[in-house]
Order: structure tokens, then sequence, then C-alpha cells
């Protein structure tokens, strides 16, 4: 066992980590931890858990927290560790070994380094120290006043240590590494003076002299912009002396005078005079803050701009290797060539991925150099790429450092890079590839200001604006005919091996449907394999598995070497990729994958980087993977037989993570169900720091839980399917007009299959509740009378209470206010008799709204109030946004006019901070009847069309 409080605050197990639930509950365990084996009174934790006064039931709240804490120690033998959570009359205590805390592991490191002799030894025990920092201290946790100074204590502590560990480093000469980790942090604190005085230093030393110096003036700029202050004597010593060249006081270790010990040595330049990249053009005067440390050598003149036509033997270049074995493509080359001889033309190639479209560009540009005596420029901006995309200026600090402009010349912002850009090619007769566009405002700054210049685009879309704003000239670009396919595969693989089989050859470029790249992976394959024909490989293309290939897709790979692939695979991967074959959703993470495979997540995330490796599966963003549909048919053949443990062990997966989330979304709401028989609990749960990550969690999975849920109605597994889909209710809420219905119906169908009048219940609370705030009435009254006899039933009191509000409320809709008003009251009675605050608040919150329909506003403040009193927590934005509309419409209908337009303003802005639409609209709504201010009218008409899926 072991607390974390160096990153996101967490319990680690055996079996993972405690699912802590909700952030007070975390942000409890945080106050508790800090002070560790010492009593941490009543009033410390509320200070730690609200930032003003705390609700009248926070001592409550606080005690709740600690009896689930307590459980969830008990259930990991907190015991066997030394661990418990004790109360000391009106104060707790979290007695545990320091061994097992984080932090103080930490201090104790930092305690061992100093008092090591040896560098090595100090920069060990450094290292390890900071090895275990994984994130922002007490990340996940509220931001009270305590806490935050907690947190930035701690982080405080850290910086030190990374300036300690450079220090160390220094002492062995190592200055590499020394700014190797000085460098992250300092980009990450830039005003922390310290920091970038020792990665100055640490960069002099190792020999980067022009890079220490310039990260002066950024410090110097951000100082003066942001604060308005010169920089401390630390940092102006630091780069007087570097200016200086003084060994003695800069590197007093016995580095080098100068940059790799060549005192003096001049920038790098290439042929034609132009500086190399990343080196500076000598010879500037120091700036007026340090004119005393200028060096005493008389400074050599400044280098000029490039001149428009230089001359130099060997213009810049920056286009990467054209493929080998290019064929075909005639028409295309000939409409460049005539698109380009256009004034300032802009050409634009597009098509499908993988129909070649880079290639073309690439041996356009290569066929004819003194074209473009001023050179090609090439950048790739990755528009369809899931590493990231370039920003315009990383892009057009390129351009300009292959155009010859020292570093230090270069604006630090886009628009006076692109400027530059554009004047410095308003003359030259240059190339600029911009490949792997994903929309027109990605090139608006990239494009060349000469009318010599021509511009060569490629794109997947069609980028119509820019064939709108620049004239581009689109090349469209289509797979191959069979002819060209074949004539590809010679390229590749030589014309000896193709003539022998032209039938087999033109075969397989059938079965590669014409698509350069399936072509290109296949005469690959081939070329690895002499010993194999050209028949030979059809036949596998031939065969069924060995047809789902990338033939007709737009991304990576062939799946024609598939098998080929896992057979080279170690058998833990291919287990994991034989199970995910059987994932009923598109997407999955290391837990999915550990569910439908029987293992755990460190185990199934070691897979599916192996899969990766392979190309077999694609991480469409952090933590979250995808495996193309030929791909997962491939793989269901690797082990049929698993389908019926996968889906089950998947199924419960999605089960016990969405239990978790709607545990941290709507802490205190009552669970759905008990789980099913047979429940399969994982290895492993993900936990969710905060309400706005469980949120995430649900609207992200919403796709994966409707596809799980129908493969379980598939499978017989009605029991599964319906709680998948009932467990989304906090999102259900959320998004209540976002298209539920579908699902919710097969749910019912799901229930009714099984004959459980509980979950029948419960589905048709919440289906009719969806119907009738879509206006569908008089279904949602059908669907839901027969709910609070259901629930009565099974003994559910609070399903009944439940089914008797989303009554209540389409009764009312209806015109029955009296009999809605008393099917609240008994709804209240049964959430009082329980006792159950979240469903007591529910029916609070509708009678409220029902009162102030039926005219009488005090009776309907008060049953606010009432509500506010047993809640909400911070995590339940909704419920306090609809209870604070009430109790504003009801000021206003009291005459207190302006207490009302104040209370609906802060409804209003607290559902549009937490994405709460349908909240925000409904407290614009109230306020547009009395008050007609612009800014209210704005942002109803932006709610309203956020709602409608329109913003």
């Amino acid at each position: 066992m072991e607390f974390r409080l160096l990153g996101t605050v967490c319990v680690d197990t055996l079996t993972g980590p405690l699912p802590l639930g909700p952030v007070k509950r975390r942000s409890l365990l945080a106050a508790l931890l800090l002070r560790a084996n010492t009593p941490v009174s009543m009033p410390r934790l509320m200070d730690c858990l609200w930032d003003d006064s705390p609700p009248l039931h926070a001592r409550t709240v606080i005690q709740g927290h600690v009896s689930r804490l307590r459980a969830l120690l008990v259930e990991a033998d907190a015991e066997a560790y030394g661990v418990e959570l004790a109360t000391l009359g009106d104060a707790y205590v979290l007695r545990a070994p320091e061994t097992l805390l984080d932090s103080q592991r930490f201090e104790e490191l930092l305690m061992l380094a100093r008092e090591q002799r040896s560098a090595a030894d100090t920069v060990l025990m450094l290292k390890e120290a900071l090895s275990l920092w994984q994130g922002p201290a007490l990340t996940g946790t509220y931001a009270s006043a305590p806490l935050q100074a907690a947190a930035h204590a701690l982080e405080e502590s850290r910086l030190t240590t990374v300036e300690q560990l450079a220090r160390a480093y220094a002492v062995l000469g190592e200055h590499h590494r020394a700014a190797a980790v000085l460098r992250a942090e300092a980009d990450a604190h830039p005003m922390r003076e310290s920091l970038a005085a020792a990665l100055m230093t640490a960069l002099y030393r190792s020999g980067r002299q022009s890079e220490a110096l310039d990260r002066f003036h950024r410090t110097r700029r951000l100082l003066a912009d942001e604060l308005g202050i010169d920089p401390g004597r630390e940092l102006a010593d630091a780069y007087a002396q570097i200016l200086r060249g003084e060994p003695e006081s800069v590197a007093g270790d016995g580095a080098p005078p100068g940059p790799r010990g060549e005192p003096g040595a001049s920038a790098s330049t290439r042929p034609g005079g132009r500086p190399s990249a990343g080196t500076a053009a000598t010879g500037t005067a120091a700036p007026p803050f340090a004119a005393e440390a200028v060096p005493a050598a008389p400074p050599r003149p400044p280098r000029a701009l490039p001149s428009p036509h230089p001359a130099t033997p060997h213009p810049t270049d920056l286009l990467p290797r054209a493929p080998r074995g290019f064929h075909g493509r005639g028409a295309e080359l000939t409409a460049l060539s005539r698109a380009a001889a256009g004034e300032a033309p802009v050409c634009l190639v597009t098509g499908p991925a993988g129909v070649g479209k880079t290639a073309l560009a690439l041996h356009w540009a290569r066929r004819s150099p003194a074209a473009f005596p001023d050179g090609r420029l090439f950048a790739d901006l990755r528009g369809f790429s899931e590493t990231g995309e370039p920003t315009p200026l990383e892009v057009l600090r390129e351009f300009l450092l292959a155009l010859g402009v020292a570093p230090r010349r270069i604006p630090e912002s886009v628009a006076g890079a692109a400027a530059l850009f554009r004047s410095l090619t308003d003359r030259l007769s240059l190339l600029v590839v911009l490949d792997n566009v994903r929309d027109s405002a990605q090139v608006g700054h990239l494009l060349p200001g000469g009318t010599d210049c021509v511009t060569l685009i490629t794109s997947r879309h069609r980028l119509e604006g820019l064939i709108a704003s620049d004239a581009a000239v689109p090349v469209p670009l289509d797979v191959f005919e069979p002819v060209d396919g074949t004539a590809l595969l010679a390229g590749v693989l030589g014309e000896e091996r193709v003539v022998a089989e032209p039938v087999a050859a033109r075969r397989l470029a059938e079965l590669c449907g014409g698509l350069p790249l399936a072509l290109r992976v296949t005469a690959a394959r081939l070329a690895g394999r002499p010993q194999w024909t050209l028949a030979d490989m059809a036949d596998e293309l031939a065969d069924e598995r060995s047809r789902l290939t990338y033939l007709a897709v737009e991304d990576t790979g062939v799946s024609a070497a598939l098998r080929l692939t896992v057979q080279q695979l170690p058998p833990d991967a291919v287990h994991h990729l034989a199970r995910l074959g059987h994932h009923p959703g598109g997407h999955f993470d290391p837990y999915t994958a550990a569910a439908l495979a029987g293992t755990d997540p460190v185990v199934a995330a070691a897979a599916l980087e192996r899969l990766a490796a392979a190309h077999l599966v694609t991480e469409a963003g952090p933590g979250r993977w995808i495996l193309h549909d030929l791909v997962r048919l491939y793989a269901r053949e690797l082990d049929p037989g698993a389908g019926t443990a996968a889906l089950t062990g998947v199924l419960d997966h999605y089960i016990a993570t969405a239990l978790a989330a709607a545990d941290t979304a709507e802490p205190g709401g009552e669970p759905c169900f008990v789980l099913p028989d047979g429940f399969q609990r994982p290895a492993a749960v993900r936990d969710f720091t905060d309400r706005d990550a469980a949120m995430a969690w649900l609207a992200a999975e919403r796709e994966d839980l409707a596809l799980a849920a129908a493969a379980a109605r598939a499978a017989g597994l009605e029991d599964r399917a319906w709680r998948i889909i009932l467990l989304q209710w906090p999102h259900v809420v959320w998004r209540a007009r976002d298209g539920w219905t579908p699902m919710l119906e097969l749910a019912l169908a799901a229930a009714a299959a099984r004959r459980d009048p509980y979950a029948e219940s419960r589905v048709r609370n919440l289906l009719g509740w969806v119907l009738s705030e879509e206006g569908r009435t008089a279904e949602a009254v059908a669907l839901l009378e027969p709910s609070p006899g259901l629930a009565r039933q099974v003994g559910d009191r609070l399903g009944e209470a439940t089914a008797l509000i989303n009554l209540a409320i389409v009764q009312a809709e209806q015109g029955g206010l009296d009999v809605a008003m008393e099917g609240c009251g008994q709804a209240l009675e049964l959430a009082r008799a329980e006792p159950d605050a979240h469903t007591e608040m529910l029916a609070l919150q509708h009678l409220a709204r029902m009162q102030l329909t039926a005219g009488r506003p005090q009776d309907a403040l008060d049953s606010t109030r009432a509500a506010f009193d047993l809640g909400p927590e911070h995590e339940e934005t909704g419920r306090r946004v609809l209870l604070t509309t009430v109790s504003g419409e009801a000021q206003i209908a009291l005459g207190a006019e302006d207490e009302g337009i104040r209370l609906l303003d802060l409804a209003a802005a607290e559902a549009e901070r937490a994405g709460y639409d349908e909240g925000a609209v409904r407290a614009l709504e109230a306020l547009l009847r009395v008050a007609s201010a612009p800014d209210y009218v704005r942002r109803y008409e932006e709610a309203v069309r956020r709602l409608a899926g329109d913003a």
C-alpha cells in the first residue's frame, strides 16, 4: 500500500488504486496525509474542503467521507500495513508508517542526498527523489487555500531539488545533462530567475553560448512585459559572465572557456555565406542593460539578410527524399505544371489517404530544380496525424532559418513572422510544399509573397475555402488502373520479377484495389521474401482472411501482411489481439483490453504498445486506442471460442466503471441496482478524480456503451444490457434532449425480457422523464403510470419515489397541478422515510417548480430553501442551477425583482461555466421575461445554438 500526494492524490494497492470517489473525499484524504500521524481538527478539515462558510451539513458530509475512506482502507487490508484512520474527539488522524507516503520518502531522499560525499551518489539520490513525482502535487483535490498552499510548498521543494541536481551534474562536468533537467522546468516557470540563470550557465558550459544568451533575452523580455522589472542580480551576473567568457567565474570547475573549447569560434556558415540553422549572426551590440559586459574584441559587421537572388551553388532545399518506384500520373504532373505557370499560383493535390499525394508532390517538385533557383521549402503540417500539428510559428521559424534569418531576428508572433516571410520571398523564385493540410486556415500564414513563388499543397479535403480565397487550382488524385498498379510493383520489385509473372502481377494490382499505399506495402513484403512468387502473394490476398487488408481504407498499412506480422508477436500480444477482436465497441483503453483478455491494465498496456509497434492498433488519443474493422475481423478468427468470455468480461468492466463514474459525478445518489449474477469484478477499475473527469468519460464512451448494450442484448445477457444503459443517467440528465430514447427503449426491452419489475420500473422512470423533456408528454404518461406499482411490487421505495416525481412532472405539463403536487408530496414522504437526501432534494426541486406554476411563490421559495439545506454539494451543478432558477423566479413573483434577477443571472452563469446548456436556457428564458439586456439576449441565443448542436 502506498499513499501518493506527489501527483494525483491516490492510494495504490496490489490490485490497483482505491476508488476514492468524489473530489471532496480525495481532498479529505490529502488533508489527513499532509499531517499524517497527527490529529486534524474538524474546523481544519472544513477549511480544506470549502472556501467560504461551510454548509450546515458540512460535519455530516465529512463524517460520511471518513466512513467511506475507512471502509476502503479496511477492504484493502490496511491494518496489515500499520494503517489506521482513527477518530480522536473532534478530530481524525491517519496513522501510517512514513515509508508508505511518497512525500515523506521524497524528503528522506533529499536528506540522504545532502549527506553524500560523492557528486555521482548525490545525483542518484536526487534522481530517485524526483522520480516519485507523477504530476503536480495534490492533483484532483479541491482548490482550497490550505491545500493550494501545501501544493505550492511541495512544488517549491521539487524545483529546488531540480536545481540541486543540475549543480551536482555540473560538479561531474556533465553540463549537457544539467541543461536537460533545467530546460523543461525553466520553460514551465519562465519567471523563476534562479532556474533561468542556472540553465544559461549549463548551456554555456556545454558549448551552447547562443542558446544561453537567447534564454537571457527571453527571460528579460518576459520580466519587463509581465512584471515591469529588470532581471535580478543572479540572472544579470550569469549573463555578464557569459559575455566576458570568464572560465573562473562561469565555469570554475574546469570547463573550457568557449564552446567546445574553441574560444572565439565564429558562427558556422553554409556555402554562400548563410548562417546555419540555430546560429546567430555575430557582431551585434549587447543590449544597454549589459553594455559594460561587451567583449573587448572589435565586433564584426552585422550580416545582412539574404539578397533576393543569393549567389550560391546550393540554394535552400528542405524537400525530403521522394519514394522509390514512382510511376504514372502523367496527366496529374501535366496539370501541376500548367497550374504552376500562373501568377502567384497555389496548386492543390487532393485525394483519399494512401492514394499517393505526397509522392506526386515530391516527384513533381524534384523534376526541375532549375525552375526554382532560390530553393524549395517543405513542411508536413500533420493535419491528419495523431502526433499533433506544428504551430504556424514553428513552420515559419523553420522556413526563415532556412532562408538565412538569424534566430534572434525572427519575430515572436505569428503575424510578424508571416510578414517577414512574405517580404523575404517577395522577389524570390521559390517552391513551398505544404503537406497533409487539414483545412484552409492552417496555411493562411504560410503562403509566400512573391509572384514567382509556387505553393504546392496536399490534403485529404477539398479545401474549397482556399480555392475561393487564393484561386487554388485543384489537382484531384484517384486510385490506379491495373496497368499502372502493375507498373508500380515493377518499380519497387524490379521489371524482371513482374515480367516473369504478368498475370499474377495484374491480379495483385486488382486485389490491392489500385491504392498505391496497398501496392507499396505488398511490394515491400515481396521484396523481403525473394523465395515467394507473386502468385503466392496473390493467393494469400485471395484467401478470406488475407483479403482483410487496407486496400479500400484511408490509413496505415495493409492487412495482407497481418498474418505474417502476427506470427512474429509474442504469445501475450497475440492473446490480447485475439480478445480485442471480440470487443463490441470502437475504442478501448488498457482497462477495456484487460477486461477482454482477463488480465490487468498494466499487462494490457504493454501488449497494446507491442501491437502498436506492429501497426495492428492505433492510438487515437492519450490512452485511447482503435482497432480497424478489418483487423478486428482477422483478430476475432484467432480465437473464435473466446467470444462469450471476452464479451462478459468487457460488459462487467463497463458496469463497474460506469458505477464509479456515476458515484463521482453525482455523489450521494443511490446506486441504481445490485450487481448482476455471476458478475466478474475487473482486476482494476478506473478512478475518476472529479465530476468533470467522470462526465467526460461518460460522454466519450457513449457510443461504445450503446454498442456494448446492444451486443449484450443480442447475446442474451439482458441483465447486463439494461444496467449499462441505466448507469449513464448522469449524462442523460445533463443532455436530456440528446437522442437517448432508442437506447433506453433497448434497456426497457431487456428488462421486460428478464421479467424484472425492479429493472423495468427504473428504466421506465428515466425513459419517461426523457420523453417528457422531448415534449412527448402523452407517451411519457403511458410509460410512467405503471412504474410506481412495479417499484412497490419489489419493495423499491426510492424507485417508487422517483417514479412518482417523474409522473408528477408530466401530469403538471398536462395541467393536473394538484395531482402532480400530491404525487411529489408522496415521493417526499418516501424519501424521508428511507432516509435519502438525494431523492428528497429531487422531490423538493420539482415540487417548487409546480408550486411556482400554481401561483404559490412563497411555498416554492420555502421548498427551494429546504432543498438547499440538504445540499447540494459542489459536484451537483445541475441541481444547484435548477434550484437557483426557481428561487429567482419566486423572488420576482413576490416583488423582489432585483434579487430575482441576481439569482437568475447567477444560475445562468454557473450553468454556462459547467456546460449545462439546458440549465442556462431555462435561467436565461426567465431572465428575459423581466429584463431585456442585450447581454442576456446574446447569451440566451448562444445557449440555444449550443443545445441544438449548432455551436
